[in-house]
């Protein structure tokens, strides 16, 4: 009597297995496209990014020429060294990611006129937005950095820890001189 009955019952939903197959094939093809045409991970760096951009840019624009050579500290980077720095590091993070050459066109570091590093800076931006535009699939390929070996989005978060390493800084050197720095400037 009870394999008369659980046969029953497997005949009763028999025809519905190939329905419910079908629906959790769809729900599984959905979440997939989902997650290709949305590229959740790399557009969730897409904020920090441009907010430390906005604040770094910002920061070199708003600090008068003359304060450029100014240091907390002599064992310490200048003002204008640390722009020129944060500009030569994104070539570098953002070629890796890219494929594409990882030095600036110059070293801008080294220089000392304000409207060259700003510019610098500007440019570095303007490659790394290439980086910060692949997709999930590239995101996840593999490459070596610093003598590691590591996907692009850990090189895309190393570029982010290092962006708002040194706007900190910058804004250490804007307090000392008497000015707001970007982030407390309200509208944030």
């Amino acid at each position: 009597m009870k394999r008369l009955s659980l046969a029953a019952l497997l005949l009763a939903f028999l025809p519905a297995a190939p329905l419910f197959a079908q629906e959790h094939m769809h729900a599984e093809d959905e979440a997939h496209e989902h997650m290709q045409s949305h590229d959740a991970a790399v557009k969730s760096l897409a904020p920090l990014y441009e907010m430390v951009k906005g604040y770094l840019i910002a920061a070199a624009e708003q600090m008068p020429a003359e304060k450029y050579a100014f240091q907390a500290t002599d064992e310490v980077f200048s003002f204008g060294e640390i722009v020129g720095h944060q500009a030569n590091a994104m070539y570098f993070f953002c070629g890796t990611v890219t494929g594409t050459s990882t030095q600036g066109p110059a070293n801008y570091q080294a220089m000392t006129e304000k409207a060259s590093i700003v510019e610098g800076l500007k440019t570095s931006f303007a490659n790394c937005d290439k980086a910060y535009g692949i997709n999930d699939a590239q995101a996840m390929e593999e490459v070596e950095f610093f003598g590691q070996t590591g996907t692009k989005l850990w090189v895309l978060g190393f570029n982010l820890a290092h962006s708002w390493e040194h706007y900190g800084n910058l804004v250490t050197y804007m307090r000392l001189n008497g000015m707001v720095p970007p982030s407390s400037q309200g509208g944030m």
